[in-house]
């Protein structure tokens, strides 16, 4: 009989994530929410954001005993991933076990040849229909092969069921934001509130080469109602004291007027609530007459994807972007006092240290608030893979997280791409320090927890020895404005 479920999001640590805060892992939240309503009993466990270690999940395991053990995955988490769904299967004699997640909704057959004695199935697509259906399936003794969306082993063969239609309605999906335990969560730079993040739209239209996101969604995208959407925010912050909101969302603005009927319902209630997001640099270009109702509506940290300072490889990354928007959007973000955030995207084949030098040339130039300087990750299921398959030089899906550098430039060593990646950030960071006393209150607090974060808490500690043994230039100017 099947009746406890088991949700672990993976004890996956990479020093990105964790530099600003700890975050709730809002699919669980959803499939919870439908696990429950069909008479199962869901547990969430996140032993990413517990810090527990493999011994820790087992004991937790064994003293949960669950009939089921479900988890999620992106690339770079996925060898931790199957490292717990191991110790269940150790801990737990005859327990059932099953990954979803971007990573192996792509990688199933992998997934399955490679880890088929830890997975029993792989769930793809959106699961809060799908994961249901299964448990049902499994508890009546029923074939598996009837259920859509999900792929699995049988007579040593991999079987893939038909892929299921995403759901036509977000708005009816039950949530169950009881299972959280909420102490768990908090945003660093305001850490006397909880976070939640929520999920106001689904998908992406776009056709970045490097990103998973538009081939997981197939170039659609799904919103839900702005009063849905709003109603949640509401209870959220009345019923468990969350004053930090993300929204998960690659693009909340796709639709002008669904958004900006959403920023009309947060102006209307007036929640004090401190909005994290990120969306497209021609978005924020489309509603710039509207951009005081992002600020009266709460939204204070806005990250835009840059990528790139040069057409040619935004080109590349079919961004469907020109340069100068990334720079305009940022300029009009900071002239409203919003935190601006965005990325650069180095360690292609093609790079030389003087194209990174152009590069970070630019990201000054552009002046976001808090800039991130991040190698290529080759996902083996982005369209760019195959241009960037002949320079990898890591197997190891854990190196695929940004940091490591998994491609090998053409003319640059893996060691010089890296110094020049960390002296991007020591140059970068430097500058806006002494710059401080131009920012306005709000910025320069912000600024400065987020820059001691970076150098304590993330992965550029160990590269850059944390404020320590920073040069006592930093030292003085962090000291002066603390």
């Amino acid at each position: 009989m099947i009746r406890r479920i088991v949700l672990i999001t993976p004890h996956y640590h990479s020093g990105v994530v964790e530099t600003a805060g700890t975050w709730p892992n809002v699919a669980f939240v959803y499939i919870a929410g439908a696990l429950g309503e069909a008479g199962f009993e869901p547990i969430i466990y996140d032993a990413m954001a517990m810090y527990h270690d493999a011994e820790q999940i087992g004991d937790e395991l064994v003293r949960l005993a669950p009939d089921v053990v479900l988890t999620t995955s992106y690339t770079s988490s996925f060898p931790k991933a199957m490292e717990l769904l191991g110790i269940a299967k150790d801990r737990l004699p005859g327990v059932i076990t099953g990954i979803g997640g971007v990573h192996a909704h792509f990688m199933y057959e992998e997934v399955l040849t490679v880890h088929g004695d830890v997975v029993d199935f792989v769930l793809r697509g959106e699961g809060e229909v799908t994961t249901p259906e299964l448990m049902h399936c499994l508890d009546r003794g029923e074939d598996p092969a009837r259920v859509a969306g999900i792929a699995f082993r049988r007579d040593g063969q991999v079987v893939a069921t038909p892929v299921r239609p995403f759901l036509a309605d977000l708005d009816d999906l039950p949530m169950a934001w009881d299972l959280v335990d909420w102490s768990l969560y908090r945003f660093f730079p305001l850490p006397e509130t909880n976070l939640a993040i929520v999920s106001t739209s689904r998908g992406c239209d776009q056709s970045c080469t490097f990103c998973s996101q538009q081939a997981f969604w197939c170039r659609s995208w799904r919103g839900r109602s702005p009063e849905d959407v709003v109603d949640e925010l509401q209870m959220l912050k009345e019923r468990y004291g969350v004053g930090v909101m993300m929204f998960s969302d690659e693009t909340p603005t796709l639709d002008r007027d669904r958004w900006e009927r959403l920023l009309d319902l947060l102006i209307e209630r007036d929640l004090g609530l401190h909005l994290l997001m990120e969306t497209r640099v021609d978005d924020i270009l489309r509603d710039e007459d509207i951009l005081p109702k992002y600020v009266a509506a709460g939204i204070r940290h806005i990250y835009v994807g840059v990528e790139r300072t040069d057409q040619a490889t935004l080109d590349m990354f079919k961004k469907n972007t020109e340069v100068q928007m990334g720079k305009k959007a940022i300029d009009l973000l900071n002239s409203y006092d919003i935190i601006t955030e965005t990325s650069l995207v180095l360690g292609l084949p093609d790079d030389t240290p003087e194209a990174i030098e152009a590069t970070f040339a630019l990201a000054q130039h552009y002046d976001p608030d808090l800039a991130f300087f991040l190698t290529i990750a080759p996902w083996p299921y982005a369209d760019i893979y195959p241009d960037l398959e002949p320079y990898i030089v890591s197997r190891d899906y854990e190196d695929y997280n940004l940091v490591a550098p998994v491609v090998k430039p053409k003319s640059m060593e893996t060691e010089e791409l890296m110094r020049m990646v960390i002296d991007c950030y020591r140059r970068f960071y430097m500058g806006k320090l002494k710059r401080i006393a131009s920012m306005s209150p709000s910025k320069r607090d912000y600024f400065l927890v987020t820059m001691k974060l970076l150098m304590e808490n993330s992965y550029l500690k160990q590269f850059m020895g944390g404020l320590g043994q920073m040069p006592e230039e930093v030292n003085s100017l962090l000291k002066k404005w603390s």
